[in-house]
């Protein structure tokens, strides 16, 4: 652990500062009501950034994804770790571990901040060099036990630099995407027309531009192949002005349960033997093999002296590596290499 971080274990309250007082039932109808954005905060029309309301935002998302996960595996419960950055700034993390639908799930919260950016932010934004700068988020990744469940990764984040005598600079990114072990249509559909749905209220081209750019990002250029079948992808997103970016990232955020929960209902009880449990840990080390070498929250946590323990929570706790393994052809798994990891329109023909 590094010198100077303080820790603060506790079980984590489900659904606190969103539906802290709700009974399990109004929570699920909470949940399962079409997207909507919740009256967590109010911005009034303006273009400087509301940094708090920001904040507010993201830790009333972390705790409803909580309420969410946990009702959903029925058997774990997330532990919440305080950590302090000696730097400046800090976090909450909440982590559920051997669960019944879950196997790790880690949903973190962090504000960090400094006087002077790291090499990965200052390598494609050289006038970020000299500002004091402030980085927020909640970011995810949930693991689940049963390998017809597939892996999903959201993350929303809003970061401002900023010197005396200068306007801020500020953007939002973010977005959502899926990593199936065992493809289904259903499945990619439903995950793909939440993602359009999230995006509809801002223009017809949202959801092609962010999904492209979701395809073009999660790809492993050494393996020349996806990480998975994408989803939405967004970042630098500052061009409609604070009020319509916050709007669209809440979009963002509040759709992800929406996305995935159904799919991990649907999936969580499918009998499974040791032929796919196998097939599952190979494919989580391309999970590792993306995060560990280009994602891009990965690089700037480590760059920037956050915590290690949180930036990693979103390696899985177990993982198999097999020396040039190809899938026979004809199977199930060859299957999701021809049919699932390919550049696809997953609603192509859908309502």
């Amino acid at each position: 652990m590094a010198a100077g971080v303080k820790i603060r274990l506790s079980r984590a309250v489900a659904g606190e500062a969103v539906i802290h007082r709700m009974r399990p039932s109004s929570a699920r109808f909470l949940l399962e009501s079409p997207p909507l954005f919740l009256p967590l905060c109010t911005v009034s029309d303006m273009s400087t950034p509301d940094i708090e309301a920001v904040k507010n935002y993201l830790l009333s998302l972390q705790a409803l994804i909580c309420a969410a996960l946990q009702e959903e595996d029925g058997k774990a419960q997330f532990l919440e770790d305080s950590w302090e950055r000696p730097q400046g700034g800090g976090g909450r993390s909440r982590v559920l571990t051997e669960g019944a639908a879950f196997e790790q799930a880690g949903v973190n919260f962090s504000h960090v901040f400094g006087d002077q950016m790291p090499p990965s932010a200052t390598a494609h934004r050289p006038e970020l060099a000299g500002r004091r700068w402030q980085a927020m988020g909640v970011s995810l990744v949930i693991h689940p036990r049963n390998p017809y469940v597939p892996t999903s990764h959201a993350n929303v984040r809003f970061f401002v630099a900023e010197k005396d005598g200068a306007e801020p600079i500020w953007w939002f990114g973010g977005g959502f995407d899926m990593t199936p072990y065992y493809g289904f249509e259903q499945d990619a559909a439903h995950w793909h027309r939440v993602a359009r749905a999230a995006c509809a209220p801002f223009g017809e081209d949202v959801y092609p531009r962010y999904k492209k750019w979701c395809d073009e990002y999660f790809f492993l250029k050494h393996r020349n192949e996806p990480r998975g079948i994408g989803g939405l992808f967004f970042d630098d997103l500052n061009e409609w002005g604070f009020d319509k970016c916050f709007a669209f990232m809440r979009s963002v955020g509040d759709h992800y349960i929406q996305a995935y929960r159904p799919i991990v209902a649907r999936r969580k009880d499918t009998p499974y033997g040791e032929r796919e449990r196998d097939f599952q840990l190979y494919r989580r080390g391309r999970y590792v093999e993306f995060n560990l070498v280009y994602d891009r929250g990965t690089l700037f946590g480590l760059q920037s002296g956050g915590r290690t323990e949180s930036i990693l929570m979103s390696l899985p706790p177990l993982v198999k590596w097999r020396y040039n393994w190809r899938p026979a052809p004809g199977t199930p798994e060859a299957e999701l290499y021809e049919v699932f990891l390919q550049p696809r329109d997953w609603l192509k023909g859908a309502v």
